[in-house]
């Protein structure tokens, strides 16, 4: 599954394909290795994280581990996911561009359904975004996300 695709975007399609066939495992095979992308993709159920740039020998073994049950990843991937495991990033530092994007359409008053129209992702990939930096921010709600949005002035008071 590439994550780049016209209509839906991978990680909502590997998260729809979960849903309807628990049971069928998928291995990403695509170019964009941001950790973020990473993150979102082995949370909806993806059984392997590849870059276009493998070769067919790793595509095998992927494919191997994904039908043995085990997740398979991209060593350079690998390596991005243990670099933060070993020093994670804090506070808004800890946001990806992405979700720093997000968190100023939250600051904005925007909905999951209005973000995903802007940024052209499914809505469910919003939700999947605002959890994870609700998350990373330690934050219960928008609301919160929103006054820290202003407050560290990625927003201006009163947007």
């Amino acid at each position: 599954m590439d994550l780049q695709m016209p209509g839906m975007d991978g990680v909502a399609a590997i998260a729809e394909m979960r849903r309807r066939f628990p049971s069928v495992q998928v291995v990403v095979l695509t170019s964009f290795g941001e950790i973020e992308r990473v993150h979102a993709a082995l949370h909806e159920g993806a059984a392997g994280y590849l870059l276009k740039d493998a070769g067919p020998g790793e595509i095998a073994a992927a494919l191997q581990a994904a039908a043995r049950g085990e997740v398979f990843l991209d060593a350079a991937v690998a390596r991005r996911l243990a670099q933060e495991i070993r020093s994670p990033r804090s506070g808004l530092r800890s946001l990806t561009a992405r979700e720093r994007e997000i968190l100023r359409l939250v600051a904005e008053g925007r909905s999951n359904k209005e973000i995903a129209a802007e940024l052209v992702i499914s809505e469910r990939t919003a939700r999947t975004h605002v959890s994870n930096l609700l998350g990373k921010l330690g934050l219960a709600s928008r609301t919160q996300a929103a006054l820290l949005a202003i407050r560290e002035g990625l927003v201006p008071p009163g947007v």
